[in-house]
């Protein structure tokens, strides 16, 4: 007879095997949620999300202190009276894996994030601190006008080092302080954000997410990164500078962690783990088996766009065809998205999904529901299409190139749109991308003005719950053509950028959810994305038949959390 252990049993190497990658090592840089796996193994930010196995629990979704000490508020000194001022104290015993062991200082915090701001690899939602900390976006215009393109690390280390963001001090090793242009009821969210991981001095040394970077990756976290192949593997071990008793949400069952990134189906990933040579997925979504498909465990909790069409507004292609709204309107009456839900559940993926109409899904401060481009059951109308297309100066049609990503789901749902596309008149060269350079290559602005691409259909989802109307708006919509960028087709709309500022001055949380819908309903009126289905923010995952307490974590895009499971037996 098996006996299974229900307690933690320590020891052995987790492993994971799929098709996907991440998308950086680097936290000042990465931004797909499936990196957030590996990096809350190994970089730890003032605040974190704990590991609850019941979504439905609020605590599940509310930051708790990580190297913080405590939660600033008004009683213990550590907001202001006006809102506008955090104090934040660190906790002692907190390590980085260097030779000797150093403890993370506020210092730390500052350099990492100053990072976020390097115009090489700059964050993906910067604009959540530029307009939230005080002097935080001019030192990014700052720091963009002093380093060129190929600026050295000895250069980027320079600029960092002699100059300062006005609103964030360090007056000991211990505290930091945090001045912000207004209060920000989310502040507490956007600090949680990988991207705001303490950086320890010697990554002055690399340029951000460079290999030299990736290979000398430092930790603070349960697990240091031992070896890094992008795209192909990663090993990690333990880290024996971590303490437990100064890390109150992560564990150190596991003796390390293995991914094994190859191109597979997702019936192959469940083959592997069936046969034991895995015990999780990587990227891939293969579920539990199930008979009837499961209902939300989140009870709608803020629900992903996944997928969703972005337009190149920037494209040459076609005398600029996507720059233009009356084809953006086209394509938008012309997909048939039911067509898109049947491919998900002929994939079984487990997971609660209905028609998008908004940028904005159910469960999400500013979910509005209005739907500007109705069609017959979702199904997509190609006459108004046409209409729409000749009206644009396309009577014959056009032609577009497609982006996608050439594992699991993707490709069936990029044929499934051009075939809807095509019954219009419009003509899509498909070209498929590798998920290790999906993401990279939609962030740099320098493909979307060559026309490398007109359309794609990404994922997005949100990066905290509760109040989170920004999660969406200002990273996917304000204007910003950085490199890094999470407005991937380079929209811009003045009106757009008002409304979301508009919107992070209003401290009552009921009236910036109404700005919010205004910025949707704009948005939709561009047509700016092409809304095709909402999942709910997790799905049950297969395991392997030694794992033990596999939570899924909504901020980590359903994905478990490697920090708090075990193995049963270990080896």
């Amino acid at each position: 007879m098996t006996i299974v252990a229900t307690q933690p049993r320590l020891g052995g190497i987790l492993r994971l095997f799929g098709p996907g990658s991440m998308d950086h090592v680097d936290p000042a840089s990465s931004y797909y949620a499936l990196s957030g796996q590996v990096i809350r193994l190994f970089a730890r930010q003032l605040f974190t999300y704990p590991c609850e196995p019941d979504l439905r629990d609020p605590r599940a979704i509310i930051p708790t202190p990580d190297v913080a000490a405590e939660l600033p508020n008004r009683a213990n000194g550590g907001i202001s009276s006006d809102g506008t001022v955090y104090t934040i104290r660190l906790r002692p015993g907190v390590y980085w894996n260097t030779e000797p062991a150093r403890e993370v200082t506020a210092s730390d915090f500052v350099r990492g994030f100053k990072r976020m701001c390097c115009p090489l690899t700059r964050a993906g939602a910067i604009a959540y601190y530029t307009s939230t900390i005080r002097g935080m976006a001019e030192f990014c215009d700052r720091y963009q006008e002093a380093v060129g393109e190929g600026a050295s690390a000895r250069e980027l280390a320079a600029f960092q080092n002699t100059h300062q963001i006005s609103g964030l001090h360090a007056p000991d090793s211990r505290t930091l302080v945090f001045e912000l242009i207004r209060p920000a009821n989310d502040f507490f969210n956007i600090l949680a954000m990988p991207f705001a991981s303490a950086a320890p001095v010697e990554y002055d040394a690399y340029v951000p997410d460079s290999p030299e970077f990736r290979r000398g990756t430092i930790s603070n976290g349960p697990y240091q990164l031992d070896h890094y192949v992008h795209g192909r593997y990663l090993r990690m071990s333990r880290n024996p500078a971590w303490r437990q008793d100064a890390d109150p949400v992560r564990h150190q069952y596991l003796d390390g962690v293995e991914v094994v990134m190859e191109k597979a189906t997702p019936e192959q990933v469940r083959e592997v783990i069936a046969a034991g040579e895995a015990d999780l997925s990587w990227a891939s979504p293969v579920t539990e088996p199930y008979a009837v498909p499961p209902t939300d465990p989140g009870n709608d909790l803020g629900y992903a766009l996944n997928p969703y069409l972005v337009f190149n507004t920037r494209s040459p292609n076609c005398d600029g065809a996507t720059g233009k709204l009356a084809v953006r309107q086209a394509i938008a009456y012309a997909v048939d998205k039911m067509a898109i839900a049947d491919i998900f559940h002929d994939l079984e993926a487990g997971t609660v999904m209905r028609p998008a109409r908004s940028v904005i899904p159910p469960g999400n401060d500013g979910h509005c529901g209005v739907n500007l481009y109705p069609t017959p059951g979702d199904r997509g109308d190609p006459e108004r299409a046409r209409a729409l297309l000749r009206q644009a100066g396309y009577p014959d049609g056009l032609t577009l190139i497609a982006l996608h990503r050439d594992v699991d789901a993707n490709p069936k749902v990029a044929r499934s749109y051009a075939a809807d596309l095509a019954r219009c008149g419009i003509t899509t060269k498909l070209v498929p991308v590798g998920h290790d350079a999906y993401y990279e290559f939609l962030q740099n602005p320098a493909n979307a003005i060559a026309g490398a691409w007109d359309i794609s259909a990404p994922s997005w989802t949100p990066d905290w719950f509760g109040n989170n109307g920004r999660a969406f708006l200002q990273p996917m919509f304000q204007t910003n053509e950085s490199r890094g960028t999470s407005n991937y087709g380079l929209y811009s709309n003045p009106d757009v950028d008002r409304l979301i500022f508009q919107a992070l001055a209003t401290p009552d949380r009921d009236r910036a959810k109404q700005i919010w819908q205004q910025v949707d309903l704009q948005v939709m009126a561009d047509a700016a994305i092409v809304p095709l289905l909402v999942h709910a923010p997790t799905i049950p995952h297969l395991s392997g038949s030694r794992v033990r307490n596999a939570i899924a974590m909504p901020t980590v895009d359903r994905w478990f959390d490697l920090s708090n499971l075990w193995l049963d037996p270990p080896d």
